[in-house]
């Protein structure tokens, strides 16, 4: 005999699609925002804790849906730097999740910022050379629910209200289309997690098409694009999604999206020593970024056990950037971000899976400090 589908997840449906299953179940439509009330705003656990709503609204939706909490297994970091997040899905499937604590030096002692990135897919098929997401393969996407459920789980465990959101995380969030703007609806709406689109970013390896899809798409939420290498030759080296879509077909979509959104772009740019910091690399690069008005956010090279990269030195770094500012190009560095708590995409889950002991591990924090990635290594 099968076993039974699970119940849709409460944190993967809308408010109109929830207010059309309760009509269909014969319950007044209002109710809808009620239950996603004590859904977003007093964040229940359960549909029985609704003490406002009547008991047989509440046998129908624990018959309909299911509150599908992510497991925490482990965290690296400290209250004062960046946490890592290792949950375990329903399927025992692994993915991770970042909370990145305001810099002092961009945004004052005071700033109560914090960024979640956040993974959208077990695993990546898209196999960046320089990434640990991919190292494993691609498993599955991730639903609405599990997006969605990220935050919510990120938020009760630390005490802390997220404030941005940035896609970086596991998987190529554009390669989960429908999922990802199930779930932007969801965190971007009042009645939802409230989170402003244009405090949420998504980061793309260079889906050309699915980027325009974005631009299409009315919500507001900003794009980065993982450059990591501003000519053919370069970015063919690590980033083989180039192949399907070239940089002349990639900048072509950014044009698009930047015209019909009216926003400047990031290139996230890896600098990995030898292959993409060269004086000419970054000449390209203004080039490039100059097309589209991008600004660029340089990101020394997050270390992977297992492959073969390594980030160069600070006065290299500084040399590239030097092309860069002399050049007219808006572009940052950001320097030791989670160097010392494996950062990057995937690594901790890789660190985790080879033990066979998820189950052992328990929800214990780590000692070591420090602070994680500012965007996609």
């Amino acid at each position: 005999m099968s076993a039974a589908p699970l119940k849709e997840s409460i944190h993967a449906i809308s408010l109109e699609r929830l207010r059309t299953r309760l009509k269909e179940a014969g319950h007044p439509g209002y109710r809808a925002e009620q239950v996603l009330e004590w859904v977003y705003q007093k964040r229940v656990a359960g549909f029985d804790q609704m003490t406002n709503l009547p008991a047989a609204l509440r046998a129908t939706l624990a018959q309909e849906f299911a509150f599908h909490a992510l497991d925490p297994v482990r965290v690296l970091g400290a209250e004062d730097t960046t946490r890592k997040y290792l949950f375990r899905l329903a399927d025992g499937a692994l993915i991770e999740s970042v909370l990145i604590p305001a810099s002092p030096a961009l945004y004052g002692e005071a700033s109560d910022r914090r960024t979640l990135c956040v993974s959208t897919q077990v695993g990546c098929a898209y196999g960046c050379k320089f990434c640990a997401s991919g190292l494993d393969g691609w498993s599955r996407n991730l639903g609405a629910g599990e997006i969605v459920g990220q935050i919510l789980r990120v938020e009760a465990l630390s005490g802390e209200r997220i404030s941005n959101l940035v896609f970086m995380g596991m998987g190529e969030p554009l390669a989960n289309f429908a999922n990802l703007t199930a779930a932007l609806e969801i965190l971007n709406s009042p009645w939802g997690v409230g989170i402003g689109a244009r405090r949420i970013t998504i980061s793309t390896s260079g889906l050309a098409p699915q980027i325009r899809m974005l631009a299409d798409n009315p919500m507001q939420v900003r794009l980065a694009i993982s450059l990591h290498g501003a000519t053919n030759e370069v970015r063919q080296q690590i980033m083989p999604v180039n192949r399907k879509y070239p940089l002349e077909t990639l900048l072509e979509a950014c044009a698009y999206h930047a015209e019909r959104k009216k926003q400047r772009i990031t290139f996230e740019y890896i600098l990995i020593e030898n292959v993409n910091d060269r004086e000419e690399d970054a000449v390209a690069l203004v080039k490039v970024a100059s097309k589209i008005k991008a600004k660029v956010n340089c990101i020394p090279y997050n270390s992977v056990e297992g492959l073969e990269w390594n980030r160069p030195d600070e006065a290299r770094q500084d040399d590239f950037m030097a092309v860069l500012e002399r050049g007219g190009v808006s572009a940052t560095i950001r320097r030791e971000k989670g160097h010392d708590i494996a950062a990057a995409c995937g690594q901790l889950r890789r660190q985790t899976l080879p033990s066979n002991a998820v189950a052992d591990l328990g929800f214990a924090e780590a000692q070591g400090m420090g602070s994680a990635k500012d965007a996609g290594s």
